[in-house]
């Protein structure tokens, strides 16, 4: 493999240590409180060997039901409030979303509990990986850039199925700072998983996942993964973060046409996420009063945000 080819399927981002908050920045709750969130959090991964076990056997909307529930009783364990903004179409979709942190997963899952498209890595992850697998997850291989079509037509089969799929096409996580452009991975949102979409004739649904901190009102990159961290270390810092919120905006659906090219549809998508001028042509994607322009944010009407305190 090329060292060209080795980039473009291993993306990663430019964020180090000074990405994180520093010492005092971020409100911190009292040791006795973390130990609890940590315990709350350890049975709630316990529990998830028992989710793993029912979900084959379940229904398809219980399924999700029981899904959903527990990712959203993970993500208050960890101390964290959930918000959501907007809502999901009633049809299946191919879900995109930014990618920040290992919660990102729970919050998508807690919002739409569908097939995630996740590395090899995390099959192997104790309790998560077994979830993960048992929840139909669509495990790719970064070391073998030739299984990518494939992978590609089992996620449009799953779409035809009837059944959404969620990626994060970033292909990494990243801090998300205010300010942190130049940490953003190279080449923005990667295209292949879009003709998923495409092929399938399914819309393309941007998630925008944010993290904040609701004692300062201030954006946080408390709860970011980045390359040289440890999953240890990060969940530390989330459970002693007082009062993290992380909120799920849903914008507006993508219909790309059967003729749609990827690249433009990627380049939407990442738009409608990031709020980036980026838009793509009329010829190739069809003019649909949904679709999120650049540099706005969804409305959402009163009432319609569902809050799930911690």
């Amino acid at each position: 493999m090329t060292v060209g080819a080795r980039d473009l399927w291993r993306p990663f981002s430019g964020c180090d240590d000074d990405c994180l908050p520093a010492a005092g920045e971020v409100p911190t709750v009292p040791v006795v409180r973390r130990v609890l969130r940590l315990v709350a959090a350890s049975g709630m991964l316990l529990s998830g060997v028992a989710v793993a076990v029912l979900l084959p056997v379940l229904p398809a909307r219980e399924r999700q039901a029981v899904l959903r529930g527990w990712a959203r009783g993970t993500v208050r364990a960890f101390g964290v409030r959930l918000v959501i903004r907007g809502r999901l179409p009633r049809r299946r979709a191919l879900l995109v979303a930014n990618h920040v942190s290992w919660l990102d997963i729970l919050a998508v899952l807690a919002v739409a509990p569908t097939r995630m498209v996740a590395k090899r890595e995390i099959r192997s992850w104790p309790v998560v990986g077994l979830l993960a697998a048992a929840a139909g997850t669509v495990f790719v291989d970064r070391s073998r850039p030739r299984a990518l079509p494939a992978t590609v037509r089992r996620l449009a089969d799953t779409l035809r199925a009837g059944r959404s799929v969620a990626v994060f096409p970033e292909g990494t996580t990243w801090c998300a700072g205010d300010g942190a452009a130049e940490c953003r991975p190279g080449g923005g949102f990667r295209p292949a998983t879009f003709q998923a979409a495409i092929d399938a004739g399914s819309p393309v649904v941007p998630l925008r996942l944010g993290y904040r901190c609701a004692a300062t009102g201030a954006v946080t990159t408390v709860a970011a993964f980045l390359g040289a961290d440890t999953l240890l270390r990060s969940v530390a810092r989330v459970v002693a973060a007082r009062q993290l919120v992380v909120t799920v905006t849903i914008a507006s659906a993508l219909h790309p046409a059967r003729d749609a090219d990827r690249r433009l549809l990627a380049r939407a998508a990442e738009s409608a996420v990031h709020l980036v001028p980026v838009v793509p042509t009329r010829a190739q994607l069809r003019p649909v009063p949904t679709m999120t322009p650049a540099g706005s944010v969804p409305q959402v009407p009163a009432g319609r945000d569902l809050d799930l305190a911690a």
